[in-house]
């Protein structure tokens, strides 16, 4: 097992490099996916613009962030593993903010198919409210990995 962490070891920056990406492309979903629930909510279910909300609201998750969710909790418990952060107290931390995250994003693809079975029940400003928290998560969880405070 020492072999093959260390021979990834050497592709630490790549890893980082990519998770990052993944990390910018899942949160631009998740900040725009709740702003198009807003939208959706003020159509006519079945209407024409309805239905386009309902193909871009599947793109988005499906192409974007899904994988980019995905390549997150792959590529971050693997650096984590790679580095050793794993024992630091401030990225024990952020994976409970991480693990909010994605219940958020679970939330959302319940949304997503209620709207897609003309089912959706909430309002406009609870989508507007949703909106903030992914927002919230991604600042605690940026300055816990820039300033990595309560460290080992």
């Amino acid at each position: 097992m020492d072999a093959l962490r260390n021979e990834l070891a050497n592709y630490i920056p790549w890893f980082l490099a990519f998770h990052i990406i993944a990390v910018i492309a899942w949160m631009a979903g998740m900040l725009y996916l709740p702003r198009l629930f807003v939208y959706h909510t003020e159509t006519t279910p079945g209407s024409a613009e309805s239905e386009r909300f309902k193909r871009m609201e599947t793109k988005l998750l499906k192409v974007i962030m899904n994988p980019a969710m995905i390549a997150v909790w792959v590529l971050g418990p693997l650096l984590a593993w790679l580095t050793g952060a794993y024992l630091d107290p401030w990225l024990h931390i952020k994976f409970v903010l991480v693990i909010v995250l994605s219940g958020m994003h679970g939330m959302f693809v319940r949304s997503w198919r209620d709207f897609q079975n003309d089912r959706n029940t909430r309002s406009a400003r609870f989508f507007r409210i949703v909106n903030e928290v992914p927002a919230l998560l991604m600042v605690l969880i940026v300055i816990l990995v820039t300033v990595q405070p309560f460290g080992r």
